[in-house]
């Protein structure tokens, strides 16, 4: 068994308080103390006191499927970080232990590994042919040759949720905006890879991606989907380099195009809209304001916030890998955020991710709920005005 990741630190800063627990979706599908990120914590730092008196004894210290079982019974949603009492910065430390776990040989699990091997494969975790990459792209909208911006439409916009990545190009389009993609040199951002730790595809994937876009002369990157817009402005420089352009999310760019008078908001939504917060895009890289603004613009919408939001947000259930290896309980936590906005009396969910959206009308129909789900650029679509 090889070293241990450096994570003593926050090991010994853990002070199993237990205020992590409440907040932690998985627990709450699966109320075991071994799925908690005290359990998780506690049972890491049994294993790095191992010696060779447990050997004497008859003590097996391994690393045991039900460990790894229970380190994947995780969104990464970092709920637990933000109530963590020592500031421990837990999306982080989970990522790197999940890390080590693969390099140990006893993780990912199964679907896991079958989501890198598409990527590696066909640049995609969908097993879908990577010249389908583009043919989302509506056919009213001009591709500029050099444009303003690179739209990133990620695997889910490309493959499986294309109306959002429409509505976000259309959206672009209608305030005058020079778009343009990357078509089949759009690898996937690797997010599904990275954060079950698989780390070995981001480094070809980031090259591909900065050394294409950075060939368009493009001053912004742009995209609708929260876990690209933290893989590409984060990730990418620990493994190759950042974009010359600036990546913004759909929601920060639009919000700008707003005040600046270039996208007009000119027809109404009377109904009752609350906001989810994609954890990618809020608690991960602090984008709190900007949807919220989006939505507070349109008339006759009256908005409601839920009782969780913003840093404390219920997670929708899908990220970090928990989807892909245990569905039914991702789509049993995008139910109880569908009981949220019910609870707050609002008539549609607007999020800011394609993989929100699509738990999220899981969940609603698991229940039978009359909440609607939609991403802020359909919303858009309704509120503003086509390209004569």
């Amino acid at each position: 068994m090889g070293k241990m990741p450096r994570i003593q630190k926050e090991m010994l800063a853990c002070l199993q308080c237990g205020y992590c627990i409440d907040v932690c979706e998985t627990h709450a599908q699966t109320p075991w103390e071994s799925v908690t990120p005290r359990g998780k914590i506690y049972y890491l730092a049994q294993f790095d006191k191992k010696n060779p008196v447990d050997r004497i004894l008859g003590r097996k210290v391994e690393l045991s499927p039900e460990f790894v079982d229970a380190m994947y019974k995780c969104t990464g949603c970092g709920n637990c970080e933000a109530v963590c009492h020592a500031n421990i910065e837990l999306v982080e430390f989970w990522e790197k232990v999940r890390d080590w776990l693969v390099s140990e040989g006893v993780a990912p699990l199964p679907a896991h590994k079958k989501l890198k091997e598409r990527i590696a494969e066909g640049r995609n975790p969908y097993g879908e042919s990577p010249s389908d990459r583009d043919a989302w792209w509506p056919e009213d909208v001009p591709r500029a040759q050099i444009p303003d911006v690179i739209f990133f439409a990620g695997c889910t916009g490309s493959y499986r949720m294309q109306d959002i990545a429409q509505a976000g190009v259309e959206i672009l389009n209608r305030a005058g905006v020079k778009t343009n993609c990357l078509g089949e040199d759009e690898w996937c951002c690797t997010s599904p890879a990275l954060r079950t730790g698989q780390r070995d595809v981001t480094m070809t994937a980031s090259r591909e991606v900065v050394d294409k876009a950075d060939s368009m002369g493009a001053k912004d990157m742009v995209m609708t989907c929260a876990g690209c817009y933290k893989t590409v402005k984060k990730d990418f420089g620990k493994f190759y380099s950042k974009t010359s352009q600036d990546v913004n999310h759909f929601t920060q760019y639009v919000e700008k195009l707003i005040k600046d008078k270039k996208l007009k908001i000119t027809g109404e939504l009377p109904a009752k809209v609350t906001y989810h917060d994609p954890c990618h895009l809020g608690r991960h890289a602090g984008v709190f304001d900007a949807p919220r603004n989006i939505l507070k613009k349109i008339k006759g919408l009256e908005f409601v916030e839920m009782e969780r939001n913003r840093e404390s947000s219920r997670c929708c259930g899908a990220g970090g890998g928990y989807k892909s290896a245990f569905n039914d309980l991702a789509v049993n936590v995008a139910a109880e955020r569908v009981r949220d906005a019910e609870e707050a009396g609002a008539e549609i969910i607007a999020t800011a991710c394609p993989f929100c959206v699509l738990n999220l009308k899981q969940g609603a129909k698991k229940i039978g709920s009359a909440v609607k789900v939609m991403d802020i650029s359909q919303l858009l679509l309704q509120v503003t005005d086509p390209v004569e």
